[in-house]
């Protein structure tokens, strides 16, 4: 696989980064199998030979390791780099070690060779969702949230079932300050996966967008949980949105979506810190 060109992105892919998950399956070790042996006929004897003693792992010849397979053993010590150059070596027709690829550099912040690799594996396979979810997520990173969206609506036309793209959909209309619609996203990541926010087997991406984006995305994401029946998680959330200055105590105790949280200790203590803190 070729070394890509360091030349830099047009001048309208800007640096930034945004809350999303990669659709990076975790690695496993390089599957280790015995090469097939030769029968031989029995000897014509009236009287069987005594077998052979079993063969040992230990004896047996082992299969060489592909080079995706030493990338993802890599990838999932998190050795970004070094899975970088396995992966290089591999052969250039495959979609998807070019997407393991460019979820690679992603993890490593390099954004220009990781859309470079996104867009050669979607060349290669048009029809992955995980790769044009992974496109979306490197478009929300530059803050070029409309291309973003373009990508995470052709992925769910690919795979509407999905609540990973549902919920990366949810964040990146939230960036967009389209509330309404990003919540109703959020609903039906839920509903096809209740712990969708609770997964953490994904790389992620961070999300360095404004305070009051963040507190809005915090905001629903708190939202989310509730319905997920995760009320400390929701908590957090909201500790998050307060703290950025989105909502208030008072808004929080208005809204009926909060009231599963209403008489946890954790909750109240909450409420009453914010209000004395905005005294």
């Amino acid at each position: 696989m070729r070394r890509f060109d360091k030349r830099p992105l047009p001048a309208f892919m800007l640096m930034a980064a945004c809350l999303c998950s990669s659709g990076f399956v975790s690695a496993q070790s390089p599957a280790v199998t015995p090469s097939d042996s030769a029968q031989k006929p029995a000897p014509p004897e009236s009287v069987p030979k005594p077998a052979a003693p079993a063969a040992t792992s230990a004896t047996l010849p082992k299969t060489p390791a592909t080079f995706e397979q030493v990338g993802d053993a890599l990838m999932a010590h998190q050795r970004y780099q070094a899975a970088i150059e396995a992966y290089k070596k591999a052969p250039p027709d495959d979609a998807a070690v070019w997407n393991k690829l460019g979820i690679a550099y992603q993890l490593m912040f390099n954004l220009t060779d990781a859309m470079h690799c996104y867009k050669t594996s979607y060349k290669l396979n048009p029809k992955n969702s995980t790769v044009l979810n992974n496109l979306g997520t490197v478009y929300d990173a530059l803050k070029e949230y409309h291309n973003a969206e373009k990508m995470y609506r052709k992925a769910l036309k690919i795979d509407p079932g999905s609540a990973l793209i549902l919920k990366n959909l949810g964040t990146n209309l939230l960036a967009q300050h389209k509330f309404a619609k990003g919540w109703a996203e959020y609903q039906a990541a839920l509903k096809v996966d209740p712990l969708i926010f609770e997964d953490n087997s994904r790389p992620r991406i961070e999300n360095p967008a404004s305070i009051s984006d963040r507190g809005a995305m915090n905001f629903y994401l708190a939202k989310g949980c509730v319905r997920a029946g995760m009320p400390l998680r929701a908590i957090e959330y909201l500790r998050m949105a307060l703290n950025e200055g989105y909502t208030s105590p008072k808004k929080i105790i208005a809204d009926n979506e909060f009231a599963a949280l209403h008489g946890l200790p954790e909750f109240e203590e909450l409420l009453n810190s914010q209000t004395q803190k905005r005294q």
